[in-house]
């Protein structure tokens, strides 16, 4: 089984939500970066653009295939992972500590609708 962080959030599109105040670090899950292989780019939206939950704000392409990202919660994106433009395999090295953007929370009652890292596991074992 591939690594699950406790205390983070997980969306059924294998999106990750780190919580930190009132900010969201967002990427992709470990088992998400095991199915698409090595990655070779990582397209992320502009800083202040807005994303909402459920809606694409990027894509991450493999050897394999390409796979876009959809955004587990609302809000103003406030950073995106440069270290991602020039070296995209560190999603595979580690997903968890290479988030691909940083936003501002918007809502975060949304956070109540994504699985605990329990209920991740139990998704993908399906």
């Amino acid at each position: 089984m591939a690594k699950v962080i406790e205390g983070l959030y997980y969306s059924e599109s294998h999106e990750y939500v780190r919580v930190e105040g009132d900010f969201g670090f967002i990427g992709i899950t470990d088992y998400a970066q095991n199915a698409l292989g090595n990655v070779v780019y990582v397209d992320m939206p502009d800083v202040d653009d807005e994303v909402e939950a459920g809606e694409e704000f990027g894509a991450v392409e493999s050897v394999k295939a390409a796979s876009d990202l959809y955004s587990p919660v609302s809000g103003t994106v406030v950073e995106v992972n440069e270290a991602l433009e020039d070296q995209p395999e560190l999603v595979n090295q580690d997903a968890f500590a290479n988030w691909i953007i940083k936003v501002e929370l918007s809502d975060k009652s949304e956070l109540d609708a994504l699985m605990s890292a329990a209920d991740y596991v139990a998704f993908c074992e399906k």
